[in-house]
């Protein structure tokens, strides 16, 4: 049976490979570390990258955490136990070119005891604008790590993204989604715990090469200052998923988590314009179009 310990062991090693990545993929930004205590239980490490030479602000977050669960989050959860165990890698970054996209990820685990325990997580794109070449690269990579698991698994979990990263109350996708999973066992996924740790950690260890790739296929372009400010309402979009509908941020909030780390998924800078159209015939107008559950990217 996978022990936790060695779970929470292999995350952080994950994290130590994903922040080597970014500074090579950034070539100018490091990651400041601060190491922190959960009042109840557990910790975690938190990494921060800021106004890199491609990274406006990047977070890659490591937390083991436990203790007793709040009220709220039993009744979500459906469960009568107190004790919990919580680890996992939460990643959001943000570019400072309009070109590059916003991504995030999260590969984490629950555990309340060996009959309560499950993984779960994602990996979805937000560009400020759609490049259907990069939304097509994006999810063909992402099938290629869920089909070495479960030929099933892409197209399930690229819904469940349609509909999880879903602004309601804007009637579109908060970008071009991904996969997202949760509470994944044996009985729910098809395969032995052992096997859902793997995909997990797939899931993770892809994260640099994918990432990557995207930044530097239009790194060097050239963007106009409409550009950047098209960027900085896109932004206000991703502020407002994560405080209203992001069930992350809720559990840390209600968990006691440190609020630095859970709120470090908010960009640097966002723009609320009223009651903003764009043009028709515009590549902001296009975005927009794309911006819509069930598209087919593979």
């Amino acid at each position: 049976m996978i022990r936790k310990e060695e779970i929470a062991a292999q995350y952080q090693l994950i994290q130590d490979e994903i922040t080597a990545g970014l500074e090579a993929l950034d070539r100018t930004g490091k990651f400041q570390e601060e190491l922190w205590e959960r009042d109840g239980g557990g910790g975690g490490r938190t990494r921060i990258l800021q106004n890199g030479g491609i990274i406006e602000k990047g977070g890659v977050n490591f937390s083991a955490v436990h203790g007793q669960l709040p009220e709220p989050i039993k009744k979500a959860f459906k469960i009568d136990k107190e004790d919990f165990f919580a680890t996992g890698i939460s990643i959001v970054i943000h570019p400072n070119h309009p070109l590059v996209p916003i991504i995030h990820m999260n590969i984490r685990y629950f555990e309340i005891d060996e009959n309560t325990r499950w993984f779960g997580g994602g990996i979805d794109l937000t560009p400020h604008y759609v490049i259907e070449e990069d939304a097509r690269f994006f999810h063909k990579s992402l099938k290629s790590v869920c089909d070495k698991f479960n030929a099933e698994f892409y197209s399930k979990f690229k819904t469940w993204a349609d509909d999880y990263f879903f602004i309601k109350h804007r009637n579109e996708t908060r970008g071009i989604g991904g996969i997202f999973y949760d509470r994944l066992t044996p009985a729910t996924a098809g395969i032995g715990w052992e096997e859902i740790f793997e995909f997990s950690k797939a899931v993770g260890r892809a994260f640099v090469p994918v990432y990557s790739e995207l930044v530097n296929r239009s790194r060097k372009k050239e963007f106009s200052s409409s550009q950047k400010q098209w960027q900085y309402q896109r932004r206000s979009r991703y502020v407002e998923f994560n405080l209203v509908y992001d069930a992350g941020t809720k559990f840390g909030l209600e968990t006691n988590g440190r609020i630095e780390s859970i709120l470090m998924s908010l960009p640097p800078q966002a723009n609320w314009v009223y009651d903003f159209k764009p043009e028709p015939g515009t590549e902001e107008e296009r975005t927009l179009r794309l911006l819509k559950k069930g598209i087919d990217w593979v």
